[in-house]
């Protein structure tokens, strides 16, 4: 583990989410970053933002392709806090180069097809919300999936040049819920409909009693790698000796 993690590990070992968020906040300021795709681990994590006036930018991925659920509650989570999320499009042309040369469901057809997709209409908008930043901030679990099972709860991200934090990362989905009622917080009415794991509409399906957390996104695909690029992690020490340093 090299120093920028390191350290940040060490800085908000013990710290309760909210106490972490603001400690990254005020040694990084401006420079942190939150996204959310409107499940209930991003609206807990929104509401400890904004309930607590944390100045870190709230942002989210608009795809063209949310099911009307996650606008009902994109809706509702401004009007309870009233505070901004940005949307970060993604770039009209290569959309329309897509759809045009391939149609509008490309994406069921190979895999090769379907991270085209999500390349155009996630990573690139990703790219752009996330350049200038210092820390990402994600809704990420460990119990989530086998692969996040496998990560931290800081992390380098070498794609993206910042650390990734996962405030929430060691809770267990009841946690979660319980602190969903405890606070009121407004939630997608997918996930009473066993939508555990929400994306875009064409690509989720509710999940049966019994399937893993992700069973429902791309469930055409082979089950054992089940992540569109988002948050692919791989440890470089050198740039983050850089990073924190100053260099970033």
């Amino acid at each position: 583990m090299s120093k920028a993690v390191a350290v940040i590990k060490e800085q908000t070992a013990g710290l309760e989410p909210v106490e972490a968020l603001r400690l990254l906040s005020e040694t990084f300021p401006g420079k942190v970053i939150f996204s959310t795709s409107f499940g209930w681990e991003d609206q807990v994590i929104t509401q400890m933002i904004f309930a607590n006036a944390l100045p870190i930018k709230v942002f989210t991925l608009e795809t063209g392709r949310l099911f009307p659920e996650t606008y009902y509650t994109w809706n509702r989570t401004l009007e309870i806090y009233g505070q901004h999320i940005h949307a970060y499009y993604p770039q009209h042309e290569a959309v329309e180069k897509m759809v045009s040369t391939k149609g509008p469901s490309s994406f069921y057809e190979s895999v090769e097809n379907r991270k085209e997709c999500c390349g155009i209409r996630k990573l690139e908008p990703l790219k752009r919300a996330l350049t200038g930043n210092n820390v990402w901030i994600t809704g990420i679990r460990a119990d989530q999936s086998a692969n996040r099972e496998e990560m931290h709860n800081v992390e380098w991200d070498e794609g993206n040049q910042l650390i990734k934090f996962h405030p929430i990362f060691s809770w267990t989905l009841e946690e979660v819920k319980q602190y969903i009622k405890q606070n009121n917080i407004p939630y997608n009415p997918l996930h009473d409909k066993g939508f555990p794991s929400i994306g875009c509409a064409p690509c989720t399906r509710a999940v049966q009693p019994g399937e893993d957390f992700r069973a429902g996104r791309w469930w055409w695909e082979d089950q054992s790698k089940k992540e569109c690029g988002l948050h692919a992690t791989e440890a470089h020490a050198d740039a983050e000796e850089t990073f924190f340093e100053g260099g970033n």
